[in-house]
């Protein structure tokens, strides 16, 4: 087992570990034939953990995808030994995880059909764990691709299937109310108005949750929710609601990535004012993160702005702001 990369990316991320990992039992099992062990496989959850808690602060997503891969390659191994049923069912499991993790990864770096490729492996590893609300994870992050390339209508059959997947999860995660969120963001793409204020007032429950928020795989605790809804009311082309709700959020602690995208979306509020200035503004804001980021994510973001620019291009600043993201190179 190579170990460069997850030592380095563990070495980071300590403060996500629940102990040291016991790399002498790691490399006895990845160099050995033998049986997975129920504490073995209780290290491999320790360093799942610490790979999304790295991700999770990582400036530029894909610095993590080599540590991320080694982990996946030692899982795959550990599912080629023999084991009992209990440690087989959580190699699957963490392999779902691990899997989604690579899809995050390779998804911000805009390689969406590999991207794709493991959310679909991750939802087979989940469904035969048994691990209903990851399997729906699995499932919604697909769908998210459509969304994001625009075939609204492909994603919905995909979300109703997780919602009902969720369903049967662990009521005191919230996973339910994530899909929710998701699904309202490809009924605005279909517009319909009335089935996305439906989801997002669903949604919306998640801010009743009384539960520590999982801050791994499922990482939605309703923060999001302003955002999301705000996207939505630019998707249906209702710009004063959309500045409504996303201009506080602004005055949020945020992630880098999350505040380019609201600046994204804020931008688009402008553009259907018909208002260069702002426009600009926000727009050139989100490009400086993209550009600082290599984020794939942000950059199809802004590709996506320049559809809202055609009615101020009148103006040489949107212009100049439209060439600029013609020209974004993040690879």
């Amino acid at each position: 087992m190579n170990r460069r990369e997850l030592l380095r990316v563990l070495s980071i991320s300590s403060a996500a570990l629940t102990a040291p990992v016991d790399w002498d039992r790691i490399l006895a099992a990845t160099n050995g034939a033998g049986r997975i062990d129920t504490a073995t496989a209780d290290q491999y959850a320790d360093i799942n953990h610490a790979l999304w808690f790295s991700y999770s602060r990582a400036a530029t997503k894909a610095e993590t995808l080599p540590a991320v891969r080694e982990h996946l390659d030692a899982l795959i191994d550990g599912l080629r030994r023999p084991a009992n049923d209990s440690v087989r069912q959580s190699l699957c499991t963490l392999t779902g995880e691990v899997l989604q993790l690579a899809g995050e990864i390779l998804f911000d770096n805009a390689d969406y059909g590999t991207a794709s490729h493991c959310y679909t492996l991750a939802a087979a590893f989940s469904k035969d764990a048994g691990a209903m609300d990851l399997w729906a994870c699995a499932m919604t992050r697909h769908a998210y691709i459509s969304i994001f390339d625009r075939q609204f209508g492909a994603a919905i059959p995909l979300l109703e299937s997780a919602s009902r997947i969720a369903h049967n999860g662990d009521p005191s995660m919230t996973t339910r109310f994530w899909v929710d969120t998701v699904h309202a963001q490809a009924l605005a793409g279909i517009g319909d108005a009335n089935g996305c204020e439906r989801a997002a007032d669903s949604a919306r429950a998640a801010l009743d949750m009384t539960g520590p928020p999982h801050t791994g795989w499922l990482r939605f605790d309703g923060s999001r929710l302003d955002e999301d809804l705000g996207a939505c009311y630019v998707q249906l082309g209702r710009p004063d609601q959309a500045e409504h709700v996303l201009r506080p959020v602004l005055d949020r602690p945020l992630s880098t990535r999350r505040r380019a995208g609201v600046l994204v979306d804020l931008a688009a509020v402008a553009a259907l004012h018909r208002d260069p200035i702002q426009l600009v503004a926000y727009g050139s804001a989100a490009l400086d993160i993209a550009h600082r980021t290599h984020s794939g994510y942000l950059g199809r973001r802004l590709e996506l702005l320049r559809r809202h620019l055609e009615p101020v291009q009148h103006d040489p600043h949107v212009r100049h702001l439209s060439k600029q993201i013609a020209g974004l190179q993040l690879h």
